[in-house]
């Protein structure tokens, strides 16, 4: 199959009218020449999706296998498209954390279709029966989970964003409209081909799956303001793309946030396994939004601590963003003590700030109260992790931190659907209606209300 993300095929849907009350085509010849293809294939990817409603989970998991297995096969093909991405991105100077977000190797392919098959090791929701009961008057009564339709994806230079929204997506019944970005143009474009020749080899529309990369920007704004094409859509990536999504989109919006990650490094901790945690947590890997952002420290263990903590991280190339009592602490002789370039003075934006990078802002604190204290003022509501032997600071450490993810002795970098056994992840929602957290297969559905009657009126 030779069809770009965008075209139409043979077993595409174009032009079928929406139902009832949703947009048609009237109208449309005012629009630009990007709004006109966006909605095309949302209008596509809409008709597409009722395929799936009568798709049996034995074929959509044979589905998602095939999907990885052609992924591994075409690895050579897609690291080649990668790198065209990595190239320009260089050319750019694309900051070293969203480079390696960007990059695909053989390995990091073998990774993404990994979590098509963990997928579809998953139950599937669809049908689920979440509550149900008889009526005094006889009415069968049963909410079950459903899809939501036709999730709509912005996000940026992350290509295993691209599979794993569509895995998900299938598994859970719905169709997806995917924009990328340009910074990964040509990996997405490798990557969708590959989903949608597998989906015409099982006989399923292509549509289930659509890209819109190729319309840029203006393509992101035609995307929200498909209401009626598009039943969600869902922001991945920095805070200004974000907040620009949530405030312009006429479409319903599940936000993910941006990642002000905090660890608290409490007087009682075991220093030892603070320092696996804290430098795993910084330097697993950069360019995420688990990543460790922000380190508070209890004043009673900083002297002794932060030397002890900062050795790793600065051999690992790490440059600390300290407060004055944290500079004090880290200019006592220790394996940690220096003064050089790798530790500079925190500004207050440093406290509010998701670096991506391999920089760290460290923060003193009198105690747990003004360690709550600080975290309630910048933390972006994404993951935080207290790391400490004492059991009332840890209660309440996790019962009064308001995040998706609050943790107690453990590596921020834990906050991830793969980890939770979700088979992937759609996105780390930040909000409180509807998906809060890791977002897997159940965060893409919604209840349906099923009443069977036997001639039933009512009084």
């Amino acid at each position: 199959m030779n069809a770009s993300p965008t075209t139409s095929s043979a077993s595409s849907t174009h032009g079928i009218p929406g139902p009832p009350g949703t947009p048609g085509t009237e109208g449309e010849e005012a629009l630009s020449p990007v709004e006109r293809a966006v909605r095309e294939a949302a209008r596509a990817a809409k008709g597409a999706q009722p395929a799936l409603a009568r798709l049996h989970r034995d074929r959509k998991d044979a589905v998602l296998l095939a999907m990885a297995e052609a992924l591994v096969d075409s690895a050579p093909q897609i690291v080649q498209a990668n790198a065209r991405d990595l190239e320009a991105a260089d050319a750019a100077g694309m900051a070293a954390g969203l480079c390696d977000r960007l990059a695909l190797t053989t390995e990091r392919v073998g990774a993404i279709a990994q979590q098509l098959r963990d997928a579809a090791a998953l139950p599937d929701p669809i049908g689920e029966v979440v509550q149900g009961s008889i009526l005094r008057n006889g009415l069968e009564l049963r909410q079950l989970r459903v899809p939501l339709g036709v999730i709509g994806m912005v996000y940026e230079a992350r290509p295993n964003v691209t599979v794993d929204a569509a895995g998900l997506a299938l598994k859970s019944g719905n169709a997806v409209v995917l924009r990328g970005g340009s910074a990964a143009l040509h990996s997405n474009t490798a990557l969708i081909e590959v989903l949608r020749e597998v989906l015409a080899a099982h006989d399923l529309p292509v549509d289930l799956v659509v890209g819109i990369d190729e319309h840029g920007r203006e393509g992101v704004d035609a995307l929200m303001r498909a209401r009626g094409l598009v039943d969600v859509l869902i922001p991945r990536g920095g805070a200004g793309l974000i907040q620009h999504v949530v405030t312009h989109s006429v479409v319903p919006v599940i936000e993910t946030g941006t990642g002000n990650t905090h660890v608290f490094l409490d007087a009682t901790a075991d220093l030892d396994q603070a320092v696996d945690i804290i430098t795993n947590a910084k330097t697993q890997r950069i360019g995420v939004c688990n990543a460790l952002e922000t380190l508070v420290v209890h004043r009673d263990v900083a002297e002794r601590a932060l030397p002890l903590v900062a050795a790793p991280l600065i051999e690992a190339g790490v440059t600390l963003h300290v407060d004055d009592a944290a500079r004090a602490a880290l200019s006592v002789e220790g394996p940690g003590a220096r003064a050089d370039a790798s530790i500079v003075d925190a500004t207050e934006e440093d406290w509010d700030t998701e670096y991506l990078s391999l920089d760290l802002a460290v923060k003193v604190v009198d105690d747990l109260d003004e360690a709550l204290a600080h975290i309630r003022a910048h933390s972006t509501g994404h993951t935080e992790s207290i790391l400490t032997r004492d059991l009332v600071s840890q209660q309440r450490f996790l019962a009064e931190v308001d995040s998706a993810v609050v943790m107690a002795n453990a590596s921020t970098r834990f906050s991830d659907g793969g980890e939770f056994g979700f088979g992937a992840e759609i996105g780390i929602s930040t909000q409180k209606l509807h998906a809060r957290g890791p977002m897997g297969l159940t965060e893409l559905t919604c209840g349906k209300w099923i009443v069977v009657g036997q001639g039933h009126v009512r009084p």
